[in-house]
């Protein structure tokens, strides 16, 4: 095993970035969640992204007042490949804000936190694995 284990660098090193991407993304919704205000806003346009192989996904923006009365319109940075009729242009949406930074915000029923749970336990596994394959190599060599 002399330079095998080079190898299982790659593994490793895409299973922490992935496991710290889903942490991060993890910890970040629990904290709108626990600590964020909630606002009553609406959808005001959808900003449309494309993907390099032509995939479109559409990124509601909501409007809300702050409860200081601050006026707020931001792109939601989850987005999906329709926006759904419960979320149309108008649509009456629950904000979840953080009042410190109005920026950071999440869409009730549109934002979520799968994503970020996926991003974790396939770096958990990924790491896990890698991290248990190394020691056996050692061990047995």
């Amino acid at each position: 095993m002399e330079r095998a284990w080079l190898f299982s660098l790659i593994p490793l090193t895409i299973g922490v970035i992935h496991l710290c991407f889903g942490v991060y993304g993890l910890r970040r919704a629990r904290a709108i969640r626990c600590t964020g205000v909630t606002a009553t806003g609406r959808v005001v346009r959808h900003d449309v992204r494309r993907t390099d192989e032509g995939a479109r996904y559409y990124h509601p923006v909501a409007a809300w007042a702050t409860e200081d009365g601050q006026a707020c319109e931001y792109p939601s940075s989850f987005g999906r490949n329709a926006p759904g009729t419960r979320f149309r242009l108008g649509a009456t949406v629950t904000v979840r804000y953080d009042p410190a930074d109005p920026r950071r915000f999440a869409i009730q029923g549109w934002d979520t936190a799968t994503i970020h749970r996926v991003f974790t336990a396939v770096g958990a596994v990924l790491t896990a694995g890698t991290v248990a394959a190394l020691l056996i190599g050692l061990l047995v060599a």
